[in-house]
């Protein structure tokens, strides 16, 4: 399949290359000592100066809101064949998507609200999230149960008069400790006498509201992710008006499929980026260092690792597009084995080059004087984000096994399980 991206994707790869080498890249280490000073004087989730800086200029260069089509609050949106490259290259610096308003979870978020709010949440919420002036957090996961199976979560929504009255506990509400989250969308139980897929909806909370409490914020084999950040929240008797609830009662779950396919295929798109920094890492790495006589680049073992991490990341950059190409063609719903795929594919990738790059940088590649470490933590956890592998795997047998079944229509009723969104 060849898949051909548009004259102006084509430009704008251009573009995001330049902005990258002009502003991003130069400034890696600024953000890293941003966030250390922040963290000695006491507040680490203070939003860093550089971030603020970039923002604007991006905006100003054509960079900003690329990932939201088919909106027209948003004619500058992509399909998502032709975001995909611009993602990847985004995805090479783990704080660069916010530069260009395209960072998780904001961009699931922002398209929730734009698939499924009313013309009053979306005066309240998205637009000021398009414009980059606050950012949201997505609170779905729980502690105490399983959440890969997301009819597991215990968190209640009750409506009373004219409001909800909501309580629960959430764990890994990506943005919670961000200042500037403004919003969370929630996913509770509104009936727990309804059919098992039917019993959640999804509602928007701001942040202010009394009854939040962030409990904690949460790592990542060590690394907390400031100033963005993870939390353990709590929802406790947190009262909203009947107008916050998505669609209406009973729609959570067919609003988180819906959200989290895009989802989905973005961390896929950026992973593909991780495993390409990784690689140009690794290479040049190994030729700046000599081992036994002779420069580790020309020993054997090398020669086959480099080989196989360029193999895995053409491969899964090739899965990813043609996901993205279905995406936008046939629809989410048909194209739910293709992204299953490759939320499969992508971060084991990363995760086995970066391992490699690790490998390579020696003692360096542990530390923090090089981005390998907190890249291999992200791309880890990913394994886990917006479902696990083995939820994916599962799903993927089960559509396979379907279209050899003698039973019509059995390829129809095989759902790809709903997890947390990040």
């Amino acid at each position: 399949m060849s898949f051909q991206f548009s004259p102006r994707s084509l430009d704008l790869q251009g573009r995001l290359k330049a902005f990258m080498d002009q502003h991003i890249y130069p400034n890696e280490h600024r953000f890293e000592e941003e966030v250390a000073a922040n963290r000695r004087a006491g507040n680490v989730w203070v939003p860093t100066r550089v971030i603020d800086e970039l923002k604007p200029i991006a905006r100003e260069a054509g960079l900003w809101n690329l990932f939201l089509p088919r909106s027209a609050r948003v004619p500058e949106g992509l399909s998502n064949l032709d975001y995909a490259p611009l993602c990847e290259i985004m995805g090479r610096v783990h704080w660069a998507p916010e530069v260009f308003n395209c960072s998780a979870p904001d961009t699931g978020n922002m398209e929730t609200f734009e698939r499924y709010a009313s013309e009053s949440l979306k005066r309240q919420w998205l637009d000021p999230l398009l414009r980059g002036e606050i950012r949201s957090a997505f609170a779905m996961t729980e502690p105490g149960v399983a959440s890969s199976d997301a009819t597991n979560i215990e968190s209640t929504i009750v409506r009373e008069g004219d409001h909800y009255r909501i309580n629960g506990r959430k764990w890994w509400t990506s943005g919670a400790p961000d200042p500037r989250c403004k919003v969370f969308i929630f996913m509770g139980k509104t009936d727990l006498s309804a059919p098992r897929h039917q019993q959640q909806s999804m509602i928007i909370i701001p942040a202010d509201t009394p009854g939040i409490t962030i409990i904690r914020p949460l790592t990542v084999y060590g690394f907390d992710d400031a100033p963005h950040g993870h939390a353990e929240v709590l929802f406790t008797d947190v009262r909203v008006p009947l107008d916050n609830v998505l669609l209406g009662e009973g729609r959570g779950f067919e609003i988180a499929q819906g959200r989290l396919g895009p989802g989905r295929i973005h961390h896929c798109m950026r992973q593909i980026g991780v495993a390409e920094r990784g690689l140009e890492l690794m290479c040049k790495r190994l030729m700046s260092r000599v081992a036994f006589g002779k420069r580790i680049s020309e020993h054997s073992v090398w020669h086959e690792r480099i080989a196989e991490s360029r193999c895995l990341i053409d491969q899964a950059r090739l899965m990813t597009l043609q996901a993205a190409h279905m995406m936008d063609t046939v629809g989410n719903k048909v194209a739910r084995r293709e992204i299953a795929m490759i939320k499969v594919i992508a971060p084991n990738v990363a995760g086995k080059v970066l391992d490699w790059a690790i490998q390579a940088h020696g003692g360096g590649g542990v530390s923090d004087d090089f981005p390998l470490a907190a890249m291999w933590a992200h791309s880890r956890t990913l394994r886990f984000a917006d479902g696990p592998d083995e939820v994916h795997r599962a799903a993927i047998a089960k559509l396979e096994i379907a279209r050899h079944s003698p039973i019509p229509g059995d390829a129809g009723r095989v759902e790809i399980p709903v997890t947390r969104g990040s």
